[in-house]
């Protein structure tokens, strides 16, 4: 395969023509551009084709040093071939410097995934698809590249903006040929996905109120684009020729899929459902799941966790997170395994409860590493933290509703504070007064911190910053070993959000209580650092049951 990718290659480029080469894995794209750049040398062809003649004029010049730059190797090594590699492993930076080089011409085959062709134009006048067998997670096998994908693919070829004319060539079996042959010819109606969502979406109709039973839900499921091509395609959606008959608009196939996905989500009490009446009722659980866009079967892995823990420790909760579905899709590779045990052993505070060959393991130490502001080197590695990080503040602000709304106050503080250790970047147990980084030196924080803090007493920390106050500037330097900023210090302390509680209890009967409570705020205001508002969540709790 490699051979025939060549030839086409070669021969785009003999034409003057840029080439891009699609295929299915991140490895893939640099394996790919490897082989080519060697067959090129074998055949004295790679100065000639793929890198050119450099001359004083030659775009390829303004790149050398960017390129040279990279902290990504391959990179580097393929622009000196002539050549580019793109796919969502690569660095944002990475990959728009890529993006840069091919459209002003300075490299001329590109080696990338799919990804690329949605959204992105480039002058490529030549696209090749290397291969039709594309790895299938969740089945466990390979399975044919979509037709859609080909399509979208082969539309790359010949832009309007930059070219009158394309080529495009797949690649593929004898086997497969015959398959793409019919599909390319007769067109592919798009059918939908929505089956496999449709308890999450119809969560947040009822949270909505625009459902409030079962008809409504299927008038409701009568408006969307599922049944147009259930009605179209009955075949494709499970509906077989005597229910068609039977049931030409297919209300009774509509009744099923709904009543089956509210049975699913009252057993995992995100709404109430009465068999008897019909009617739908939303619920707390619901309403969170809907308000941070949590899937439904997160939920049921939350319920079932949460509640085999009656005491649950920073780190079953930081596990019972990792394991949310939110995250199935980070996926462990052979090769990354090294540098995640090195950043396991470095930076992670938090004893992690899953090995991490399982995506839960694996999502919670980068998950530690990226609050801890630890290097990662590997670029999958990167960008799966990105990915952690963007939706780890979503998962724990809504896990902490949860626990808030069912009443377990100690899980909800601790989810609670880990939302907030996500956002900001700092642990709990560690000194509050890095708020004020770009302020202070570091040392300050060194000297406040103490590393045999317990997690469960991560507070201990603020008390200490506020216990500075109490001491004169001079003896604030010497602790802080920054002598001649014991006031500057003391400035930050009293910047940091506190308030003082007064509670006054009155019992009107014998199992109700009158709270009288006053806050008083005895911090300084800065808009620099509070903005507009500080928020306070306040709670009674039961320290007895651990209920609120």
């Amino acid at each position: 395969m490699d051979d025939v990718c060549y030839e086409i290659v070669s021969d785009a480029l003999r034409h003057w023509h840029q080439v891009m080469v699609f295929v299915h894995s991140r490895k893939g794209t640099g394996t790919t551009a490897k082989a080519l750049a060697e067959r090129a040398a074998m055949n004295g062809e790679l100065e000639r084709l793929f890198i050119g003649d450099e001359g004083e004029d030659d775009v390829r010049t303004k790149y050398i040093e960017r390129a040279e730059k990279s902290r990504n190797r391959e990179l580097t090594e393929h622009f000196r071939n002539g050549m580019g590699i793109h796919h969502a492993g690569m660095l944002r930076n990475d990959r728009r410097l890529t993006e840069q080089m091919f459209n002003d011409g300075a490299i001329k085959v590109l080696c990338c995934t799919a990804t690329l062709a949605w959204g992105i134009n480039l002058p490529a006048h030549t696209v090749i698809i290397k291969g039709t067998d594309v790895y299938m997670p969740e089945k466990g096998t390979n399975v044919d590249l979509s037709i859609l994908d080909v399509q979208q693919i082969f539309g790359r070829a010949g832009r309007p903006q930059f070219d009158t004319s394309g080529d495009a060539t797949l690649i593929t079996s004898h086997d497969a040929m015959a398959r793409y042959l019919d599909k390319l010819v007769r067109s592919t109606p798009i059918e939908s996905n929505f089956i496999k969502q449709l308890a999450d979406h119809m969560n947040a109709e009822v949270v909505g109120g625009t459902v409030t039973n079962i008809q409504e839900a299927i008038e409701w499921l009568r408006y969307t684009y599922l049944h147009v091509r259930m009605c179209r395609n009955p075949l494709a959606y499970g509906v077989g020729a005597s229910q068609l008959e039977t049931d030409p608009t297919l209300r009774g196939r509509c009744e099923e899929l709904i009543t089956e996905a509210a049975r699913l989500l009252d057993e995992r009490k995100m709404v109430r459902y009465n068999q008897q009446s019909g009617n739908l009722a939303v619920t707390n659980f619901g309403r969170v799941a809907s308000h941070f866009y949590i899937r439904n079967q997160s939920v049921a892995t939350f319920n079932e966790m949460i509640g085999k823990r009656k005491s649950p420790t920073d780190a079953d909760l930081c596990h019972i997170m990792c394991c949310a579905d939110e995250f199935e899709n980070i996926r462990v590779r052979a090769e990354e395994l090294d540098e995640v045990d090195r950043i396991k052993k470095e930076t992670c505070p938090i004893k992690t409860l899953a090995p991490v060959e399982e995506f839960s393991g694996k999502c919670n130490v980068l998950l530690q590493a990226y609050i801890s502001r630890a290097r990662v080197n590997s670029f999958t590695l990167i960008s799966d933290t990105n990915y952690i990080a963007s939706n780890a503040g979503r998962v724990a602000r809504a896990l902490f509703e949860m626990c808030l709304k069912n009443g377990r106050a100690s899980a909800a503080l601790k989810f609670l504070r880990l939302a907030k250790s996500i956002d900001h970047r700092i642990w709990w147990f560690q000194s509050p007064l890095r708020h004020f980084e770009s302020e202070l030196k570091k040392n300050v924080y060194v000297a406040l911190e103490d590393q045999k803090v317990a997690s469960e007493d991560g507070y201990s920390t603020l008390d200490r910053a506020i216990s500075l106050l109490d001491m004169e500037p001079n003896e604030v330097g010497q602790l802080c070993h920054c002598f001649r900023d014991g006031e500057l210090i003391q400035k930050f302390v009293r910047f940091l959000p506190r308030v003082e509680v007064t509670c006054t209890v009155h019992p009107i009967t014998k199992g109700t209580l009158r709270f009288h409570i006053q806050l008083d705020p005895i911090f300084d205001w800065s808009g620099r650092f509070h903005g507009g508002a500080e928020g306070f969540w306040l709670w009674v709790e039961d320290c007895d049951n651990d209920r609120t």
